[in-house]
C-alpha cells in the first residue's frame, strides 16, 4: 500500500472542502474495535511493531493490515484468542464491530474484514500457543 494513499469519505456535497483519512487511521480503528470483543486475547502484528512498542511507542493499529483494491477496502485482522471461547462466533463480532465502528467514525463502506486467529491463549499468559506465520 502506497503511504501517500488517502481514502476520501463519500459524504454529501457541502462546498465546505473534502475529507481524507489515512490508512493508518483505519488501522487504529479497527485494531481497537477487534480488542474490544471479549475472547480476544491479544493482537499480533508485524516485527517492527513489536520493535516500536518495546521502545514505548504504543501501535493499536497492530495486527491490522488495510488494503485498498479495486474491489474496496480489505481488511486483515490477526488475532490470539482465549481458550474456550466460541471462535467462530467471537470472529464474528470482530467483524460486524470493526464494520459498524468505522462506518459510524469515517462513513467508509469496508469491503472484507478477514479474521486471522494466529494462537490460542491458555489462563496463563506463558501457556500461549501460537502458529508461526507471516503476515
Amino acid at each position: 500500500m502506497n503511504e501517500n494513499t488517502l481514502l476520501e469519505m463519500n459524504q454529501e456535497d457541502t462546498g465546505l472542502g473534502k475529507v481524507e483519512i489515512a490508512p493508518e487511521v483505519i488501522e487504529v480503528i479497527a485494531g481497537i474495535a477487534a480488542s474490544e470483543i471479549e475472547g480476544v486475547a491479544s493482537m499480533r502484528g508485524n516485527f517492527a511493531a513489536g520493535v516500536a512498542e518495546r521502545l514505548g511507542k504504543k501501535n493499536h493499529g497492530k495486527g491490522v493490515k488495510v488494503e485498498l483494491s479495486d474491489e474496496g477496502i480489505v481488511i486483515d485482522v490477526y488475532c490470539v484468542m482465549l481458550f474456550g471461547i466460541s471462535i467462530p462466533t467471537v470472529a464474528q463480532k470482530i467483524q460486524n464491530n470493526i464494520r459498524q465502528t468505522l462506518l459510524n467514525m469515517t462513513a467508509l463502506e469496508i469491503n472484507e474484514v478477514n479474521i486471522h486467529v494466529v494462537g490460542v491463549q491458555f489462563e496463563t499468559k506463558t501457556s500461549e500457543v501460537e502458529i508461526d506465520q507471516e503476515m
